[in-house]
């Protein structure tokens, strides 16, 4: 069985301008807080998810994407 590639970049897309910035996610550990770079504001993981990759990213953090307990 082949196992899939992991992604290390994710798109992600502020709710509260919707600018988006491609962003590289840590392997070792979760990212709480995130900075927009348009509006200035800080985006904080959703409830119930790990990071800010799994809240407003596109492809959710490296842990989650090989099935594996994160943070």
């Amino acid at each position: 069985m082949e196992e899939k590639a992991i992604k290390f970049m994710s798109l992600i897309t502020c709710p509260y301008c919707g600018h988006n910035e491609s962003c590289l996610m840590p392997e070792n550990y979760c990212m709480y807080f995130y900075d927009c770079k348009n509006c200035g504001k800080l985006l904080k993981a959703k409830a119930g998810d790990c990071c800010v990759f799994c809240s407003y990213g596109d492809v959710v953090c490296p842990p989650k994407q090989q099935n594996i307990k994160c943070c």
